[in-house]
């Protein structure tokens, strides 16, 4: 996928005005089964996995010993004891070898099926509806998987997504994306780089792995304590309840710039001048007209309306902590 097709704002429009479609077919895919894939998932997802009914996606985050976030990702329950987790395409290899390791103690297999499938993430307000008059599929709601044919080959559909407007992820034979991509564009589906795919994602503040989640940071402090279910002795789990109860010194924050200056992963974030934290994705957000981004800050100042400074470049552009999402989806 690259960067730009026709342009970032020209795309970040027409998903969230019409409907647009990405090329993540880089993602990766591990097949979960078994008679103990339900304790085993539970073991090493933050979210209670117990909950997924057979159609159900979740979304949860992998941990490590120390409640450190190795990867977030969805799980999938294809089947009573079938699960398919979607990774990102940069962990894909670390997270299966982790899940490899963490498998041995229970009664399941864990299959690496990255090569059976293409991805293609159709968005926007209009992707149902131009989807079901291209394919002809049955379209799933909002956190399920259905089983489908496109192409007239098996596929996946998931009710998901990175953008944070309607639509779905098409988990496909590669030997039919590239005739499917041509029919959805043919149907009048804009094509979508990397760069709206950052701007649409951080406008509604979705966290990226390697910018707002390390194996340094714990889900508390991202702001993800709502996917973390520690009653169910997830690994990590005693970490991340003690974050929770305690309190964390910095916390991820939204933020947007008052008056001119595009923020940019690294700067540094000031308050009274001196140093408060460090933005972990910033870019010109095109639905709010402004520079906007992520930070992680001094707890005490990750308050709605506090007024901090970001370095960019070597200016100082005055900001202020704003409200999840920054974006908020039209009625």
């Amino acid at each position: 996928m690259p960067v730009t097709y026709e342009g970032i704002r020209e795309e970040h429009s027409a998903v969230r005005r019409h409907v647009g479609m990405f090329d993540v077919s880089h993602m990766g895919e591990v097949e979960v089964e078994g008679a103990g894939a339900l304790a085993f998932l539970q073991r090493v997802l933050s979210n209670d996995v117990a909950k997924i009914a057979i159609g159900g996606a979740q979304y949860s985050c992998l941990c490590r010993e120390d409640g450190g976030v190795l990867d977030d990702l969805f799980a999938y329950r294809l089947g009573g004891d079938r699960y398919l987790v979607v990774t990102n395409a940069a962990n894909h290899e670390s997270d299966l070898a982790w899940l490899g390791r963490q498998s041995r103690a229970f009664d399941v297999i864990v299959r690496d099926v990255a090569d059976r499938y293409a991805m293609l993430a159709v968005q926007g307000p209009h992707a149902r509806q131009v989807l079901n008059g291209a394919l002809g599929i049955e379209l799933p709601p909002r956190f399920h998987v259905a089983h489908a044919r496109v192409g007239r080959r098996p596929a996946l559909v998931c009710g998901t997504g990175y953008t944070g407007e309607d639509g779905v992820e098409l988990l496909i034979d590669p030997e039919v994306a590239a005739p499917i991509w041509s029919e959805l564009l043919d149907a009048g589906v804009v094509p979508c780089g990397l760069g709206a795919r950052d701007t649409l994602r951080l406008e509604v503040c979705f966290p990226l792995h390697g910018n707002e989640l390390t194996p340094e940071r714990n889900p508390i402090e991202a702001g993800l304590g709502w996917c973390c279910k520690e009653a169910t002795n997830f690994i990590g789990s005693e970490t991340i309840a003690r974050a929770r109860a305690e309190g964390t010194a910095e916390k991820l924050a939204a933020f947007e710039i008052e008056g001119q200056g595009i923020p940019r992963e690294g700067n540094p974030v000031l308050h009274g001048g001196e140093p408060a934290g460090l933005v972990t994705s910033g870019t010109f957000a095109p639905s709010l007209e402004r520079g906007a981004g992520m930070a992680y800050v001094k707890s005490e100042l990750a308050e709605v309306g506090t007024e901090i400074e970001i370095d960019v470049r070597g200016k100082r552009r005055p900001a202020r902590i704003a409200s999840k999402p920054l974006y908020a989806k039209r009625s």
